[in-house]
């Protein structure tokens, strides 16, 4: 395995850290862990990092993305979060450098769990803090179980404290400006600040009454309450404009275009929509689960990265090491991904669907608890819920294949063995109805886990297979371009980087 001899192992003495075998997705959050750590300890290798996820997935749910599906949003969090881990670590391993700072190099002795646990709190409150600064209770309370001092602001960087305070201030400075609009100042604005708002004047074809051209994109009219209606925005387009961790840019790579999201190529238009449908009406519960949990980019792509962490027992530089890789070459292949969605504003199933049938009968999913039935194609509707952005190509798929790529290079291996519990009638789209009993899903290994992630769009009902092909087809690269740049910082042969900004 590439530069793991070189890493500090746990020290003597230290608790073992107990395998989760497997992750409990719930009703109504999707809560990632079977249990919660009694009495979090800076000596666990597990505890530091599993809790600061775990106190930070319910702010991301609330503030950020219901159900973390909103890709852009969700990897940004997750991907500075884990970057200021990996430049708070840095100093303590024997030759890596940080991706924002360059904060020295610590006595091989000192590289302890303790020591590491202590500089990725500090780097966490900071990182959080920049993040989702209105939650300041909640991550000073974070400091505060592990017995450590939130206000202790020292940039003494032969501390602990010291390095993971600077490490986490330089993470959250390097990415301000990126390009994703996250002080709501881009353009010049200066009152009224509008944080991660469109600042590139995208304007769909289509309304969300009116499908002028069926081969764009059209917005969706969400029902949340009882006579309350909200119309979709393409979310964040501007993530098309951030600057990538691991390349230059991404306008290296393309998607060809849709051609079968055309409506003037009505036979390939027809029969895409023809697959999606019957997709609905053959969906099976395990299916309806993997169309959920990878719906949910936290308790899919973090806790899959994590869990191989745990059941392969890495020591925590490693761990810090496979997240943020991971993490990197999903939030790259994010940037490629909107590019493109920009590029071809593609149609989603939805308004194909409505297109091609209209008042005529189609057999699909019935609905929450109800049995597969024919319906008006105008009534249809996807399992999961239009996602707000172009279909083509498709971001999870695309988001998956880069993980997946990612951590087998890293791992040296393809396995992975990611187990997830649904307890009975905890689907969020069928409360109560699905599954009808326990059920574990298991996803044996990275290859399988890109593979079923981006069928699991198709049975969701969101994404065309050509969007999914062609992602898979493409989007390893960021893996591979994400592994490369985590090798240079590990090495220490990364060139020092500057604040990001927009493309």
């Amino acid at each position: 395995m590439r530069l793991l001899d070189s890493l500090p192992r746990q020290a003597p003495g230290l608790r073992p850290v107990p395998l989760l075998a497997a992750v409990v997705v719930g009703a109504t959050c999707h809560a990632m862990f079977a249990q919660e750590p009694e009495a979090p300890s800076l000596d666990s290798r597990a505890d530091a990092v599993n809790t600061v996820i775990e106190r930070s997935v319910p702010f991301v749910l609330a503030d950020i993305s219901p159900g973390a599906a909103d890709a852009p949003l969700v990897l940004r969090f997750t991907t500075i979060l884990f970057n200021g881990w990996f430049d708070a670590t840095a100093p303590f391993h024997p030759s890596a450098v940080g991706v924002y700072s360059r904060l020295g190099r610590r006595p091989s002795e000192e590289a302890t769990v303790r020591n590491l646990n202590v500089a990725i709190l500090h780097a966490s409150y900071r990182t959080l803090k920049g993040l989702l600064p209105r939650r300041n209770t909640q991550w000073r309370q974070i400091l505060l179980d592990f017995g450590l001092d939130p206000d202790d602001a020292s940039r003494d960087l032969t501390t602990p404290e010291g390095i993971g305070n600077v490490a986490g201030l330089r993470v959250v400075e390097g990415r301000a400006n990126d390009g994703m609009n996250q002080l709501g100042n881009e353009r010049g604005r200066e009152h009224l600040l509008r944080p991660f708002s469109d600042y590139t004047g995208y304007e769909p074809v289509n309304t969300a009454y009116d499908l002028f051209n069926p081969s764009r994109w059209q917005p969706l009219v969400l029902h949340r309450y009882s006579g309350l209606f909200k119309i979709q925005n393409f979310v964040t387009p501007q993530y098309a404009l951030v600057e990538p961790y691991s390349h230059a840019t991404p306008d290296e790579h393309s998607v060809v275009p849709p051609a079968s999201s055309d409506h003037r190529n009505y036979g390939p238009y027809k029969d895409q929509v023809d697959h999606v449908l019957a997709s609905s009406a053959g969906l099976t519960e395990e299916r309806k689960l993997k169309a959920e949990l990878f719906d949910n980019k936290v308790a899919s792509l973090v806790r899959s990265a994590l869990f191989a962490a745990e059941s392969r027992d890495l020591p925590l530089l490693q761990t810090v090491h496979l997240l943020f890789t991971t993490a990197m070459a999903s939030f790259d292949a994010g940037i490629f991904a909107w590019k493109e969605k920009r590029r071809h504003d593609a149609v989603r199933p939805f308004s194909a669907v409505r297109q091609v049938y209209g008042t005529d009968l189609v057999l699909a999913w019935g609905g929450p608890g109800e049995a597969t039935l024919y319906m008006p194609g105008n009534h249809w509707r996807s399992y999961l819920e239009g996602a707000s952005h172009p279909e083509y190509p498709s971001a999870s798929a695309c988001l998956c294949a880069a993980q997946a790529q990612a951590a087998r290079t890293r791992l040296d291996d393809d396995h992975l063995g990611f187990a997830v519990r649904f307890p009975t009638g905890s689907s969020v789209v069928e409360p109560r109805y699905t599954p009808r009993t326990d059920v574990t899903v298991t996803i044996p290994t990275w290859t399988d886990f890109s593979i079923e992630c981006g069928r699991s769009r198709i049975w969701g009902g969101v994404s065309f297979r050509p969007a999914v092909e062609e992602s898979r087809a493409v989007c390893s690269v960021f893996g591979d371009l994400a592994d490369r740049y985590a090798t240079r910082l590990i090495s220490g042969t990364a060139a020092r980087r500057g604040a990001s900004r927009g493309r």
